[in-house]
């Protein structure tokens, strides 16, 4: 398939083109610069400038666009270039989508999103189906997924990639913490009792692409983990992972301090389970903290590795 991809610069989309172009798919990178390369079409999404015909040459649209949550401390200006950053991306795109005659439409919109969307859940577990909750996440999720409702309603297959923060020993979750967790100073937040949403690397790239091949699947996807963890949990399994101990506790107040309104998004209880997944059969190769964990330090399990019962 033909494939025109937004975000391919940042950490998820040269991963997911990698994979994609394995798999014998044509993958055309949207870049803010003139195009130097083949692969390359240039755009502006904060004016709205994209060329239809590369759009009308897709088959399908890979969004994964968006400035880091946890790039900068959540100023009022770094809020706004979050909203932006997904919100001009999406619309551009879904307004090109929606502006294409019937025929030359792409008939998929693969649109990021993100497990924020959900607020904090306690211990109830967040099914696609469970309402958005009321924090700057999910306030951001909402206006972000809304954005792409005119390609849906120009009769594209939207699906919405709700992310969890992905595990992977270059990046994603794992970056900031892997240093602390090496030197023996890995920490729990609080007493650990929240749950965390999250996806190992490798399962998020299957299941994007699972997602793409599988018309049947529309509208909000949650892309996590086959099974949950607290932050006890995945404390525990980090430190083992990495064969140090981890017997520190962070007070809430302390995360407070340092960042600010994050640490409150840190501290969420956000239970997690990929109903859509489930239903449709896809199957994690990595679907316990544990096993995941082990595979991002380079000390894969085989045992434990397969689709939870």
């Amino acid at each position: 398939m033909r494939i025109l991809m937004a975000g391919a610069s940042g950490y998820l989309g040269p991963r997911l083109a990698d994979r994609l172009r394995g798999s014998g798919h044509d993958v055309k990178r949207l870049v803010r610069r003139p195009a130097q390369r083949p692969d390359e079409v240039p755009w502006q999404p904060a004016q709205g400038q994209l060329d239809p015909a590369a759009v009308a040459a897709a088959d399908v649209v890979i969004n994964l666009a968006g400035a880091n949550v946890g790039g900068w401390r959540w100023t009022d200006r770094y809020k706004r270039v979050l909203r932006s950053s997904r919100v001009d991306t999406t619309g551009t795109l879904a307004q090109a989508i929606a502006h294409l005659p019937a025929e030359d439409r792409p008939h998929t919109l693969l649109q990021s999103s993100g497990v924020g969307c959900y607020g904090d859940t306690g211990d109830t577990p967040a099914t696609e189906e469970t309402p958005p909750g009321s924090t700057f996440l999910a306030d951001l999720c909402r206006v972000w997924e809304a954005a792409a409702r005119p390609a849906e309603d120009a009769g594209t297959r939207v699906a919405l990639l709700r992310t969890a923060p992905i595990v992977d020993g270059s990046g994603g979750l794992l970056k900031p913490l892997m240093i602390p967790f090496k030197l023996g100073a890995g920490a729990r937040i609080g007493a650990g009792r929240q749950w965390m949403a999250w996806m190992a690397l490798p399962d998020w790239l299957a299941a994007a692409e699972f997602v793409m091949d599988h018309d049947e699947v529309a509208g909000p996807v949650n892309m996590v983990s086959g099974e949950q963890c607290t932050n006890a949990e995945f404390t525990r399994a980090f430190a083992q992972a990495v064969r140090r101990p981890a017997v520190l506790a962070v007070p809430g107040f302390v995360l407070d301090a340092a960042l600010g309104e994050i640490a409150g998004e840190m501290q969420r209880s956000q239970r997690v389970v990929p109903a859509v997944l489930r239903r449709h059969g896809f199957a994690w190769q990595l679907p316990t903290i544990e096993a995941a964990l082990r595979h991002a330090v380079g000390r894969p399990a085989a045992a434990t590795q397969g689709n939870p019962a």
